[in-house]
């Protein structure tokens, strides 16, 4: 053998021990990043079965209502690296000029579950249902009667706690978490609302507008009618809309080609809430705010907008 192939042969073998040392210093590094890798948890939605709390407005109390969800935790290792999954409640002044604004983003640890606590769901991780009254959401937050209002609302939060002492909540979430894919907001709500009740008595009053200034057309582009009509739960019907100058109305419509006022008077023993009925916008031009005999406002209806029932703002009623 020459002596320049056999150099040749020593060139092309340690060449091939080099890779191969390099590939196996490759795969350390490799192993070392994959294990130091962390990929966190989080708390998906399984089922929300309650997030309503019945408020009455003359007494300042919850009538009942709560919360109750079921959520599933998802680590590295299917669950086990769950030590523990808190769950905080706060609460939500979202109706700042009506009862008491001076409520603080403090949070309360309410309850606190382990592994010992979970059912398992059908792909093996662990399960927890929290529930709680609206009672004892009101009692862990200590909010008083002063301090609520319809609208606002009590804030549900879950945290993970992994055995390592690393924590897992709602700051820490990302878009992905949240879609509809994982549905893992880590924090809920029950927002406090008020049942209709029987329409108050005295005298209410509608404002409307229309933009371009020719009155109301509610169902055609001459008229067509009242634009809002109410029924008592005697069977008294109110007719409601501004004169339009293209038809005669054919009810009691209220003079002013761009605004104006019209009043109804609900006589006492209502039995039940009336029902405010939006008949149309042919135009996309008519809009209305309804106003109780206390001087509440508890509907607006905007220019544009469709047929259909008007929602009533109990809380204010």
């Amino acid at each position: 053998m020459s002596k320049i192939l056999f150099k040749n042969r020593l060139i092309i073998a340690g060449v091939i021990s080099l890779l191969f040392a390099a590939c196996e210093d490759s795969d350390q590094v490799i192993d070392q990043i994959t294990d130091a890798e962390k990929r966190g948890a989080i708390v998906r939605t399984i089922e929300v079965t309650e997030n309503e709390i019945l408020y009455d407005v003359p007494t300042s109390t919850l009538l009942g209502g709560g919360f109750s969800a079921t959520v599933e935790v998802q680590d590295q290792e299917n669950g086990d690296l769950l030590s523990e999954l808190n769950v905080y409640v706060g609460y939500s002044d979202n109706t700042s000029d009506r009862g008491n604004s001076t409520i603080g983003d403090a949070e309360t640890l309410i309850q606190t579950f382990t592994l010992a606590d979970a059912e398992t769901g059908e792909f093996g991780l662990p399960r927890f249902t929290f529930t709680a009254t609206a009672a004892e959401l009101q009692t862990a937050t200590g909010v008083t009667g002063a301090e609520i209002f319809g609208g606002d609302a009590f804030t549900i939060r879950f945290e993970i706690v992994q055995t390592d002492g690393s924590t897992y909540s709602a700051a820490d979430n990302s878009g992905t978490l949240t879609g509809s894919f994982f549905s893992s907001p880590f924090e809920y709500t029950s927002t406090l609302v008020c049942l209709p009740k029987p329409t108050q008595a005295g005298t209410w009053t509608v404002n409307m507008e229309d933009s371009y200034g020719d009155g109301w057309q509610p169902t055609t582009a001459d008229g067509g009618g009242p634009g809002l009509t109410v029924t008592l739960s005697d069977g008294t019907v109110f007719e409601i809309g501004l004169c339009t100058p293209y038809e005669t109305p054919g009810y009691a419509c209220t003079d002013g080609d761009s605004e104006g006022t019209a009043t109804f008077t609900v006589p006492a023993g209502q039995t039940d809430a009336a029902v405010f009925q939006w008949n149309g916008d042919f135009w996309g031009e008519m809009s209305a705010e309804i106003i109780t005999p206390a001087g509440n406002t508890v509907a607006s209806v905007s220019s544009g907008t469709s047929a259909g029932p008007i929602a009533i703002d109990f809380c204010a009623d």
